[in-house]
């Protein structure tokens, strides 16, 4: 295997500061684990938390600074195929609540969908728009991601099936040196400009 490449020279000694004084007004906290289960399946379990360090004005009430103005989980249970066998969502907090909170029980139609590509699309079928909460169905993109990364070289591939981080990112695209050395299957020469 390979080393990682070095960073460019200089990278590493940047900074992200921006140079001005400045003061945090809000932060968005997302928290991912995943899991083997006894049973064979694998659970992905999520939470994003938003906080503001500043009272915010809603049109019902003041939300008070430091307190979460959302906290979601939602757990998804796959199996090996990546197919959602289960999903549950709970609503902590959020600025509109019961309304908010009333949403949760629509993730379950989660439940046979397979991440694999075109799952956002299917996706927005389900818990799209005004069928779901935003914050909530931002994270079902997350725990996707997750429960790729979580039961990536633990499970068997078949020869046949296209490894799903091909054509996922600029690394993995199918026209790249990283696929054509590794996965000369489904190596594509780029397309040349006459």
């Amino acid at each position: 295997m390979k080393e990682a490449a070095p960073l460019p020279p200089g990278l590493a000694q940047k900074s992200a500061e921006p140079g001005v004084s400045r003061k945090k007004i809000h932060r968005r906290t997302i928290v991912i684990d995943g899991y083997r289960r006894s049973d064979g399946l694998w659970d992905i379990e999520g939470e994003i938390q938003d906080v503001k360090a500043v009272d915010h004005v809603l049109k019902t009430h003041v939300h008070p600074a430091h307190t979460p103005i959302h906290s979601m989980k939602l757990r998804i249970t796959v199996d090996d195929t990546l197919t959602i066998r289960a999903a549950e969502a709970v609503t902590l907090a959020a600025p509109y609540n019961p309304d908010c909170g009333s949403v949760a029980p629509v993730y379950a139609g989660l439940v046979g969908l397979r991440i694999q590509a075109g799952f956002r699309g299917e996706l927005a079928k389900v818990v799209g728009g005004a069928r779901g909460c935003t914050h909530i169905t931002e994270l079902v993109g997350n725990l996707a991601t997750v429960a790729v990364q979580t039961t990536a070289g633990l499970l068997p591939a078949k020869e046949t099936d296209k490894p799903l981080q091909l054509g996922a990112c600029h690394a993995y695209r199918d026209s790249g040196t990283l696929v054509r050395e590794h996965f000369p299957k489904w190596y594509r020469a780029p397309e040349t400009k006459e």
